[in-house]
Order: C-alpha cells, then sequence, then structure tokens
C-alpha cells in the first residue's frame, strides 16, 4: 500500500511539474505574440506618422510657393528625410519578416523601444509642422484678403 501511494505521490508531482511547465511555455508564447503584435502595430504607425508628416509639408510647400515673399524652405531636403525615414521603416520591416520568427524576446524588446524612441522624437516634429501650417495658413489668409480701406 505505500508503494501505491508513493507512486502516486510521484505521478501527481511528474503532472504538477508539466503543468507548471505547460503555464511557463504559455506566457512566454503569449509574452512574444504579444510584442510580435506590438511591433508590426508600432510599424504601422511609423508609416502612418511618416505618410501624414509628407503629406503636411507637401502642403506647406505649396502654400509657400504661391507667396514669394515667404521664406523659400528647402522642400527638397525635408522631401529626403521623410524618404529616409520611410526607407529606415522599411528596413525594419524587413527585418521583422525575417529575423522576428526566430527572434529571441530581447531583441523583440529592443526593436519596440526603438520604434517607440523614433516615434517619439517624431511626435513632436509632427506637432510643430502642424503649429507652422496653421500659422502659414492664417498668413496666406490675411495676405489674400482684400483690404477693406481700399476704394
Amino acid at each position: 500500500m505505500d508503494t501505491y501511494l508513493t507512486f502516486g505521490l510521484a505521478i501527481l508531482l511528474i503532472l504538477l511539474a508539466i503543468a507548471l511547465a505547460g503555464t511557463f511555455l504559455l506566457r512566454r508564447l503569449t509574452r512574444r505574440t504579444t510584442s510580435l503584435k506590438q511591433l508590426l502595430e508600432l510599424a504601422d504607425r511609423l508609416e502612418a506618422d511618416l505618410k501624414s508628416c509628407r503629406a503636411r509639408l507637401q502642403q506647406a510647400h505649396a502654400v509657400m510657393s504661391l507667396n514669394p515673399d515667404l521664406p523659400a524652405a528647402s522642400e527638397q531636403e525635408a522631401a529626403h528625410a521623410v524618404d529616409a525615414g520611410l526607407r529606415a521603416l522599411l528596413q525594419q520591416r524587413i527585418w521583422i519578416r525575417d529575423h522576428a520568427p526566430t527572434a529571441g524576446q530581447k531583441e523583440l524588446d529592443a526593436a519596440i523601444r526603438s520604434m517607440n524612441q523614433t516615434r517619439d522624437r517624431l511626435r513632436p516634429l509632427l506637432q510643430a509642422l502642424g503649429q507652422a501650417q496653421s500659422e502659414l495658413d492664417s498668413a496666406m489668409r490675411e495676405h489674400i484678403r482684400p483690404d477693406s480701406s481700399r476704394p
């Protein structure tokens, strides 16, 4: 009877160890899946930010080209900067495609951190660009508005 109890206890301990290992692996897999999903979502958001920046820059340059009194900004440099950002993002997407499935959690975390930092650096620039666009639009309206003191 003692051997049945010992045998039963051994089986119970083995089953408990298997359950704990399964729980550990499931948590690890869930964290990895969450990280991959987050990485892809960040890439999509960063791409949207860069495309928004490009559109705002094009709009600003179009408005500035209508008024020779406004200082000329370097449209080419701004376009190159946005294009460089999009190329870097493409490289990141290629890394995600080719390496993320086999990358360790630390590598995934580092990629997520890097993308978040890029978005954090881009956010104030987008806000400043939006503010500048608003001010430029106001200045253009003032410039185009007919002078009420004219006959």
